[in-house]
């Protein structure tokens, strides 16, 4: 029998597509902490973690940079079978090397894996709202689709309602008070966005003030302000949502190979998610707090870990953000 593999090599300008997409995946503070290479002849891109990129005081144990890094290798998957190929995955594949993240080899794609491509076109039309959103309720059905598309990837997915949410929302506000008092977290804000510092090496990463969304005036939702407090020229104030919509993200054990699964999940949702007409953003503040995090587990089971918490609703789409050049974060091998 014809080996189908062989006759579809990997070519340059086909892996640096792949890798084009991937790295349209969101990532704390958008620092992009992700590197590729690819070996051509065995068809195989490795996702490596770029310490360069960490935000060491906020994320002092790596989650969340394993969490980007996850979301970044699910877009590479779509992307993959959206070009025709079966993206064999394996997680942290050598146990010594622990940047090395993923490893992803492409083969010949027959048939079955139409739920991943159906999600290409969301990859480059995701973004991170930070706008108000409507108080509209998300159909039953589309919570049941995100659901489902965590759990694809070996996550659950909850949507706290009642005294639940209500003690979420009061743990993020919580982790907000903490944080505008925390002098590292300060600082590691100020390297991530642009605006009153230089940006040296950081130019084509971070959140630019467009992209800060509008000063909350009053609501329940729980924004993080990337402008630390400073006066950014020309940026509205906005009331928000007095009932959001949270979605908290979990996994069963906290290892950095579930941390990667979860950012997995997260995008998965966030894709399907952009695809149902919602937008998206991030509650980042309560997770980076340990004693805080483990207070958002679910009264009613006490299990899992969280390692995400999404806003979720029907609101504007975010603008798109700055992204690496491909020369800065692929290396191409024959």
């Amino acid at each position: 029998m014809e080996d189908t593999v062989s006759t579809k090599p990997l070519t340059r300008e086909t892996a640096t597509a792949l890798v084009h997409d991937a790295t349209a995946a969101p990532s704390l503070h958008n620092a992009q902490p992700w590197r590729f290479r690819c070996c051509l002849g065995s068809r195989t891109l490795y996702v490596r973690s770029d310490p360069q990129r960490a935000v060491p005081h906020t994320d002092p144990h790596g989650r969340a940079l394993h969490l980007g890094c996850g979301a970044a290798l699910l877009n590479l998957r779509v992307a993959a079978v959206h070009g025709g190929w079966h993206p064999g995955t394996r997680l942290l594949p050598e146990p010594w090397d622990t940047e090395l993240l993923a490893s992803v080899q492409l083969a010949f794609l027959e048939s079955g894996e139409g739920a991943l491509d159906a999600l290409y076109p969301a990859i480059r039309t995701r973004h991170t709202s930070r706008y108000p959103f409507e108080e509209t309720e998300i159909p039953d059905a589309v919570r049941a689709a995100l659901t489902d598309a965590a759990r694809d990837e070996g996550a659950s997915l909850a949507f706290p309602t009642g005294r639940h949410l209500q003690e979420v929302l009061e743990l993020a506000r919580e982790a907000e008070v903490r944080s505008l008092t925390d002098h590292g977290i300060g600082e590691e804000l100020q390297r991530w966005t642009h605006g009153g510092v230089p940006f040296s090496d950081t130019a084509a990463a971070g959140v630019p003030e467009y992209a800060f969304g509008p000063r909350k005036l009053s609501g329940k939702a729980p924004m993080r302000d990337f402008s630390g407090g400073r006066p950014v020229p020309g940026r509205a104030a906005a009331e928000f949502e007095h009932r959001p919509h949270l979605a908290l993200l979990s996994t069963a054990r906290d290892r950095p190979e579930d941390w990667v699964s979860a950012g997995q999940a997260m995008e998965r949702v966030l894709l399907l998610a952009t695809l149902k007409g919602l937008s998206s953003s991030f509650v980042t503040q309560a997770v980076a707090w340990p004693d805080l995090r483990r207070a958002l587990r679910n009264p009613a089971t006490g299990t899992g870990h969280v390692q995400v918490i999404l806003r979720i609703g029907y609101g504007p789409p975010g603008p798109a953000t700055p992204r690496s050049p491909m020369l800065d974060v692929l290396d191409i091998e024959p």
